[in-house]
């Protein structure tokens, strides 16, 4: 690990987290909370039953959510365009479900060299370490035809090995940056799971591969060789070295394989590009008014893309690829620079990366908040909670595409998966920040992204839901209304609306947003939250 590891976080020189910079901060802002509220660091739980229904989302749980990746596993692998009969491997993987059009309901495919084909074997696998983990928050088939989960997960873990049995292979590649996104979904699970060495020495290989990519001189991982766009092409590696934000969420490949292999070098390289992007992709955002509760330090708002001069590591120009416009705020890259600091943070506990993830996170939750009334929908007058209260509106914490891009009152244009990553960032906050004791800033962060999840199932959760069904001798799935289809779990997510990009592609299905929802789940019963 690189020597940042070994350093003793210390709030009281951090700022926001409790130093000068936090208090004069403090001074100076109109918060949204009276000062003369009580600190919620001292109020007390007020009882079991309401902390346990502040993280209660059933729907993360409920069959469907199996039944749906399930069912698309096992009938691709039924098809010859998409499975090899063969040699037993995906020619493709899922990507999109589109809403509208002749294949609406339906996921459409990607080659397997793009870099989602890795979220769908991980999907697999992270429902596959919920039925070992957590066989107690699986409950599939009717009353009359229940499935043991024993023989689910049967089936289940024979679906996640042909799924992954590819991605071995892509542990090689040394021409994308997305390798962590590639392999870590399903071979991290498949290591830890089952013990089988050689998804680590893939995992391990799949880090030696990114590394290769790093350029010494400006202290980064090369993310792409060119970019080939409408308005602009750059193709030149060595005037040139193209760094996008969601990169920063393959570094956890890097500290992973690091600490199991015993080499340094690749978390120091690592630690090294996390550094670089401090300077490259985050723009400072000031005078913004936060809760007392929120952070009090610097806030960031992201770019997607930076070219760093090679030789001198100097940042030439700011751009962005699937965002509205290279001066806005692409949700999706602000949700990666949240998850990717703070995973950062968590390998290296350098309260650098701290703040950071902090800073990203609040302007994060800044933009949900005054984001424009349309985001609101109403609910419904019979629409109620648990307890009886009434709820008018969802919507609010379900971000907008890009914050900056014009809004259609009538169809506020979203991205689902954006938030389901933003929320697992968040979650991570929390617990980083209740182990140095910030309890107020923790549950602040927690509680917004229950509250990002909880609006994005009500708003975005596919109404077409699924089941299983059993007839003693084989598992089948059928759809909940006869007929009516939705591969994915999430509706609402947007690939890329980018004017100038050669595909524009929103109001879909996404894998990874399924998978970030996924995702969530097992860390809130690893948290022990459900």
């Amino acid at each position: 690990m690189s020597n940042s590891s070994s350093r003793t976080p210390s709030t009281s020189s951090s700022p926001g987290l409790g130093g000068p910079a936090a208090k004069k901060r403090k001074a100076s802002s109109i918060t949204s909370v009276s000062d003369n509220q009580n600190d919620p660091e001292e109020e007390p739980c007020k009882t079991f039953r309401n902390h346990a229904h502040q993280f209660r989302i059933p729907e993360l749980f409920e069959e469907n959510v199996i039944a749906k990746i399930f069912r698309v596993a096992s009938r691709s692998m039924k098809e010859s365009l998409v499975f090899s009969q063969v040699n037993g491997v995906p020619l493709s993987y899922p990507e999109t479900v589109p809403q509208n059009g002749a294949n609406a309901g339906t996921y459409e495919f990607r080659d397997p060299e793009f870099w989602t084909c890795g979220f769908f074997p991980g999907s697999l696998y992270a429902l596959l370490e919920r039925s070992v983990k957590y066989p107690q928050s699986i409950s599939v088939g009717s009353d009359v035809s229940s499935i043991p989960v024993r023989e689910l997960r049967t089936q289940i873990r024979s679906l996640c090995k042909s799924w992954s049995r590819s991605l071995h292979s892509m542990a090689f590649r040394t021409d994308t940056h997305d390798i962590g996104f590639i392999v870590m979904p399903a071979l991290r699970r498949d290591w830890e799971l089952t013990g089988n060495e050689q998804s680590l020495r893939s995992i391990i290989q799949a880090a030696r591969s990114l590394a290769t990519r790093y350029v010494p001189s400006s202290g980064a991982i090369r993310s792409w060789d060119c970019l080939i766009k409408k308005e602009i092409t750059v193709t030149d590696q060595t005037e040139n070295s193209l760094v996008i934000i969601d990169s920063l969420c393959n570094l956890d490949l890097l500290y992973y394989a690091s600490a199991h292999a015993g080499d340094n070098s690749l978390a120091d390289i690592a630690t090294s590009h996390a550094r670089t992007l401090l300077k490259t992709h985050l723009r400072p955002e000031n005078s913004i008014i936060v809760p007392t509760s929120g952070y009090q330090g610097q806030l960031y708002s992201t770019c997607h893309v930076a070219n760093i001069e090679p030789a001198t590591g100097n940042l030439k120009w700011r751009w962005t690829a699937q965002g509205y416009a290279n001066e806005s705020t692409w949700a999706r890259g602000q949700a990666w620079a949240i998850l990717g600091y703070a995973q950062t943070y968590m390998w290296t506990k350098d309260t650098t990366f701290l703040d950071t993830a902090c800073g990203v996170a609040e302007y994060f939750l800044h933009r949900l908040d005054t984001s424009p009334p349309c985001v609101e929908v109403e609910r419904g007058a019979s629409a109620q909670d648990m307890f009886g209260a009434r709820k008018s509106t969802k919507g609010r914490h379900v971000p907008l595409w890009d914050f900056d891009a014009p809004v259609d009152p009538s169809d506020p244009l979203r991205d689902s998966s954006a938030g389901v990553i933003a929320a697992n960032g968040l979650l991570i906050l929390s617990q980083a920040l209740m182990a140095l004791g910030q309890v107020s800033l923790s549950r602040r962060f927690s509680t917004a992204a229950i509250d990002i999840v909880r609006d994005t199932i009500d708003l975005c959760l596919a109404t077409e839901k699924a089941q299983f069904f059993s007839d003693g001798t084989d598992i089948r799935v059928d759809d909940l209304g006869l007929g009516i289809t939705f591969d994915a779990i999430l509706k609402n997510g947007t690939a890329n609306n980018n004017q100038n990009a050669r595909r524009r592609y929103w109001n879909h299905g996404l894998v990874y947003g399924d998978y970030y929802l996924i995702e969530f789940g097992n860390r809130l019963l690893d948290l022990g939250l459900v």
